[in-house]
């Protein structure tokens, strides 16, 4: 057990929220608004007819070439072993300037040997972390750095991976997860189809902040609930923080 406390603090539990990189089709780039159309005439197959652009608010912020990071919520378990209880400390990345959260978030990979863990992770977290940062000129930290590596070299840890048990059939939401362990909803107000109308419509930022934190705690409770040998152990949430503009570009 002194092994897997010790490794336990090296895991960083991660959520991004995401946005499309304009509130309105009209304002993006006339490049990439054609590239746009091509892509939705895959998404909408089944309605061929429908005005080209129109999916572009609802849809765009899940690609990361049509989209940005708004907020990066990190969480990490910090142990007493004497006391068999667990804190755990969370910060959020947020700002208007896409680039400046991003080289935030990079120098908190730059800290320290990272093991980065996000539920569905592999598909979507990290490799849009990684096309967003090159996409802003952001050299990759090493913690995202694949390229090369061998596949028990690379750092990830994927909840919703670790649930499949090397089943592929199907994807497991993280709420079906929280609610299966009976670990308290993230989904208090605010899902993710929710987020490009809290960030443009509403203005909003902090209730994207707040759904982003619980989703980083949920995954970190998911994670602890696959190791149930550890459930004498306590666990307290401590109060998150907020990112400073303190990076080194």
């Amino acid at each position: 057990m002194a092994d897997f406390f010790d490794q336990l603090g090296d895991i960083l539990f991660l959520d991004i929220e995401t946005a499309s990189l304009t509130e309105k089709f009209e304002d993006l780039d006339s490049r990439l608004q054609e590239e746009w159309i091509k892509k939705e005439r895959l998404i909408r197959m089944e309605n061929p007819n429908e005005v080209p652009g129109s999916l572009f608010f609802d849809r765009a912020g899940i690609h990361a070439e049509f989209g940005q990071v708004i907020c990066v919520g990190v969480g990490f378990f910090q142990s007493k072993k004497k006391d068999k209880k667990l804190i755990f400390r969370s910060k959020i990345f947020d700002g208007q300037d896409e680039r400046e959260l991003l080289l935030s978030f990079r120098d908190l990979l730059d800290k320290k040997k990272w093991v980065l863990c996000a539920h569905n992770g592999k598909e979507f977290d990290f490799p849009y972390l990684c096309r967003r940062m090159l996409i802003q000129g952001i050299p990759l930290p090493e913690p995202l750095q694949i390229a090369g590596k061998k596949p028990w070299e690379v750092r990830h840890l994927d909840t919703m991976e670790m649930w499949k048990f090397g089943d592929y059939k199907h994807y497991t939401r993280l709420e079906l997860l929280a609610a299966v362990f009976g670990i308290p909803t993230s989904k208090d107000g605010i899902d993710g189809s929710q987020v490009n109308t809290a960030f443009y419509i509403e203005n909003d930022l902090e209730k994207i902040k707040k759904y982003c934190l619980r989703d980083v705690e949920v995954t970190a409770r998911i994670f602890m609930a696959m190791h149930p040998q550890l459930d004498e152990i306590q666990i307290e949430i401590a109060q998150a923080e907020e990112s400073k503009k303190d990076h080194k570009d």
